[in-house]
């Protein structure tokens, strides 16, 4: 599995579902994440609120069948898959979809336009007019491509388009749009939210520390996002294109899967996210009073329990990642998020059966969001 070493290499930017429901309908629900509907578990999990009052659910590397199934060092999976859940009288429900193909097999729900050796890596999205903006990252495999030999690059983001969301999702039509080429090596992915007139997305510059910019698309442009997509530049000013190294460094380092949303009752912008250092159990949280900063640095507001020594199931191969907020299943005074665990030797995911799924933590909304 290539997605399940993302996080330790951190090539990319990862993009969280950015609308709040005027009424929060799911906060009496608790999600969760079972394995049914040939669903193994998956990780990403960006959650976006639909106007209808369900959640789509984006799922990264699926394992998927009757049962998880290793060959070798490859673990049966597909690339990316949705699921779909619903709150009635406090009862959690969620279906997944694993796309089928032509032909009846399990088939990756966002494919690359060009069968050339590609793949999609679905992150975050937001809801437009009932129709889903979701951010894919191309990659591509590229044996023994540095130090930790996890064998893949990225080469560049494209948008998919989902219309026809009150069907089934296997019915639900998708359109490609590029967005970023590879040789900027900055892909708006980490997270994405509707201000104004806006689409925003926090975008990973992989130079340096890899600080996180800030690109936007209008909304009524929508339809050429590669021809209306702007970025902050160093002078405060939004400019034509993306040119990150002109650009404003919003976080000076950033996490290539996290969540911004904004706090009304704390007048204040919330960013949640997995310390980005390989096999760090902290997961972080920055405050900022506008989308563009000041961000603080951040605060440790939880620490993961299984990455501790003293857990019965710590495993030294084990690592965590994808931390996001789903303010849509909080209720006053609460923070809920979700984070990722895995482990470095693929083997492993037969026997334990306790990660590579959604694990999901419901809190008091720490002091660090009300200073």
């Amino acid at each position: 599995m290539r997605r399940l070493l993302h996080c330790a290499s951190s090539l990319f930017v990862l993009f969280s579902a950015g609308v709040m429901l005027a009424e929060n309908t799911h906060s009496n629900c608790a999600p969760s994440f079972p394995f049914q509907q040939e669903w193994q578990g998956a990780d990403a999990a960006y959650s976006i609120p639909l106007q209808d009052g369900r959640v789509a659910w984006i799922f990264g590397d699926t394992l998927y069948g009757d049962k998880r199934l290793v060959t070798g060092e490859e673990p049966r999976m597909v690339h990316n898959t949705i699921g779909v859940s619903t709150c009635k009288d406090g009862k959690w429900k969620i279906d997944y979809t694993i796309k089928k193909d032509a032909k009846g097999n399990p088939d990756s729900f966002f494919k690359p336009r060009q069968n050339n050796g590609t793949y999609y890596w679905a992150l975050d999205g937001v809801e437009h007019n009932h129709e889903l903006w979701i951010t894919l990252v191309c990659v591509r495999n590229v044996p023994h491509s540095n130090a930790f030999a996890l064998g893949f690059e990225t080469c560049g983001t494209d948008l998919a388009h989902m219309t026809g969301l009150e069907s089934d999702p296997q019915n639900w039509k998708v359109a490609y749009f590029p967005l970023v080429a590879e040789a900027v090596h900055a892909n708006p992915s980490a997270s994405a939210l509707i201000e104004d007139d806006y689409l925003y997305i926090y975008t990973l510059y992989e130079v340096g520390s890899r600080p996180q910019i800030l690109t936007r698309i209008p909304l009524q442009g929508l339809g050429d996002p590669r021809k209306n997509l702007q970025y902050l530049g160093s002078d405060d000013k939004w400019h034509d294109g993306i040119e990150p190294a002109k650009a404003k460094i919003i976080m000076k380092t950033g996490a290539s899967e996290m969540s911004v949303r904004y706090h009304p009752e704390l007048k204040k912008w919330i960013a949640v996210m997995v310390d980005p250092q390989i096999f760090s159990d902290k997961v972080i949280l920055r405050t900022s009073p506008s989308l563009i900063g000041p961000w603080t640095d951040g605060e440790v507001i939880y620490r993961i329990p299984i990455l501790q020594k003293s857990d019965p199931k710590y495993d030294a191969d084990t690592f965590c990642y994808a931390g996001k907020e789903h303010p849509e299943f909080e209720q006053p005074g609460e923070l809920l998020f979700t984070y990722v665990c895995n482990t470095i030797k693929p083997r492993k995911l037969l026997a334990e059966t306790n990660i590579y799924f959604p694990q999901v933590v419901r809190m008091p909304m720490p002091d660090a969001a009300k200073k």
